[in-house]
This record gives C-alpha cells, sequence and structure tokens, in this order.
C-alpha cells in the first residue's frame, strides 16, 4: 500500500511538496525547544533551507553546525530534500 501511495505522489508531482513540508515540520524537533523560540521563518528554496532567526549569535553559532544540521534533517525525512542551511 506505501509504494502505491508513494508511486501516485510521485506520479501527481506531489512527493518532493511533501517532503519539503515534513522537513521544514521537523526543524523545531531537530534544532531544539531553545533555537525554535528564536526561529521567525523556515522556507525551502533550491534545495537550501532558510531559517530567518532572531537573535544574531545564533545565527554565527548554527553557521557552524551547518553540516550536521543539513544530515540530522535529511534523516528525519528519509531522503536527500536539502543541501545546505542558510541562517538569516
Amino acid at each position: 500500500m506505501k509504494d502505491i501511495l508513494l508511486r501516485n505522489l510521485r506520479e501527481q508531482g506531489l512527493e518532493t511538496p511533501l517532503l519539503q513540508k515534513r522537513l521544514v515540520d521537523s526543524w523545531p524537533e531537530v534544532a531544539g525547544p531553545v533555537i525554535a523560540r528564536y526561529t521567525l521563518n523556515t522556507y525551502i528554496y533550491n534545495q537550501t533551507l532558510y531559517v530567518r532567526l532572531s537573535n544574531p549569535s545564533l545565527r554565527a553559532d548554527l553557521s557552524l553546525m551547518r553540516g550536521e544540521l543539513v544530515k540530522k534533517l535529511n534523516a528525519v525525512v528519509g531522503q536527500q530534500v536539502i543541501s545546505d542551511v542558510c541562517f538569516g
């Protein structure tokens, strides 16, 4: 049943947007509650997750952890959805 559903989503062009939505929704879980409190907006464009934060020092700290965050976020959805994270 799962394979049929995934094939149907893929044929209709809905698989990628669904995976992107799941990844964006998983940001608070992966980043943790403290970082989630300072997160103003998240979205994906061209395989990059853009995260707008209200704390400049937190932006600098998270920039150093970009590679690790990409791996964790992709692992949550089970596929390579993003290749980078950009903090602003």
